[in-house]
């Protein structure tokens, strides 16, 4: 059957010091295919037969798990709503700038912001825990910057921390425990991060940099947050402002986004934020320093941010669940339920592609299960704080 090579692409796994392991265990995947071979099949001797050839391809030294293009959509990935709507999403990201250009204080006001859920620049932001690696700093100098810039008005959820293991000495660790005492951590600030480097020669390679970034993202997808690392630029200056980076291009391949923060001149109180990345729009910013407060405010933005149209499919969906916190059904019943021309299979891959955005957007829980009489849909509405 088609259906049981599902779990033939493994979902990694997060070990310790934030490497993942690539693929389960045989025992883990024997497992997988027990379960959802039986889920399909009413006669278990069909299923194991599927089962024991499965596991026969599994044992070659040359296999490769792959996933299909169909089995690729009958799938349900749990997706991450942006932190700060079209600026920062889960993920590992560089943030870059000159020394003393102003870094520190948009990593304050940043982590302010998300910390306490409070738009940022006008942009809508999630709220959830902040940890701040100031690690080039003392808590006398935060303490005076944090007053200066929000006067007494603190928060429980931004924590700061000026000392941290390095990199293969215990990070990991200490990050990890961190999130687990914090659950609705959202957010982990490394400025900066040559402090959290293996100490080592001042010269590395393309691959060197592009290992220690892709083990912080493998970190960071495995706890669901944001990595933002802060990072300086080299003198050398260049058409392409992230090739301004110190270090080589594996940095930046491996990350999932950056910010260039710039000045023309070191005590301009003007400045510009480039940023690109996989998750959101390419776009430059234009700041304004506010030397009393000393946070930088947004003066424009060189284009308007790209907003996907409203989805018809979900919007009904809402409708549906307008007057009832649940509904119960299969594919067909929902087709029939929502009154809309599809085919049962061509609605419920639109619902499996859509349901990050059904639960982020609209508040919607969306399941799709097999069961031995075929698939069966639920959608629950969320409770909403307050």
């Amino acid at each position: 059957m088609q259906e049981n090579k599902k779990t033939t692409a493994p979902n990694p796994s997060v070990a310790a010091e934030g490497e993942q392991s690539q693929v389960k265990t045989d025992n883990e995947i024997v497992a997988g295919l027990w379960e959802e071979s039986n889920a399909f099949d009413e006669e278990p001797a069909e299923s194991s037969d599927s089962m024991l050839e499965e596991m026969e391809r599994m044992s070659d030294p040359a296999y490769l798990p792959t996933v299909s293009m169909n089995e690729l959509y009958e799938r349900v990935y749990e997706g991450r709503p942006p932190i700060i709507d079209g600026l920062l999403y889960a993920g590992t990201y560089l943030f870059v700038g000159a020394p003393k250009v102003g870094k520190s204080f948009l990593m304050a006001q940043l982590a302010y912001h998300v910390s306490t859920g409070q738009p940022f620049w006008g942009y809508p932001v999630r709220q959830g825990t902040v940890l701040y690696l100031a690690l080039e700093d003392d808590y006398r100098r935060l303490q005076e910057r944090m007053f200066r810039m929000f006067g007494v008005e603190s928060t429980p959820n931004l924590h700061f921390a000026i000392d941290a293991k390095q990199i293969g000495t215990g990070l990991y660790d200490q990050l990890r425990k961190f999130v687990k005492e914090h659950a609705n951590t959202k957010l982990v600030i490394i400025d900066t991060l040559q402090k959290v480097r293996e100490a080592g020669s001042e010269k590395y390679s393309y691959a060197s940099d592009y290992e220690i970034v892709g083990q912080l993202k493998r970190f960071a997808q495995g706890l669901g947050l944001c990595l933002l690392l802060v990072h300086h630029t080299r003198k050398q200056q260049a058409d392409d402002a992230f090739d301004m980076i110190s270090g080589t291009n594996g940095l930046l391949g491996a990350a999932d986004g950056a910010f260039m923060l710039q000045k023309e001149k070191r005590t301009e109180g003007k400045a510009t934020l480039e940023i690109a990345g996989r998750d959101q729009p390419e776009q430059k910013l234009y700041l304004l320093k506010d030397h009393q407060r000393l946070t930088w405010e947004l003066e424009r933005a060189e284009a308007e941010l790209w907003k996907a149209p409203p989805d018809p499919i979900l919007e009904m969906v809402v409708r549906l669940m307008a007057d009832r916190s649940e509904w119960n059904g299969s594919p067909t019943e929902l087709v029939e339920s929502l009154e809309v021309e599809m085919k049962p299979n061509a609605l419920t891959r639109h619902l499996n592609v859509k349901a990050s955005e059904l639960k982020t957007e609209h508040k919607i829980l969306y399941d799709n299960k097999p069961r031995h009489r075929g698939r069966r849909i639920s959608l629950t509405k969320m409770a909403v704080e307050g």
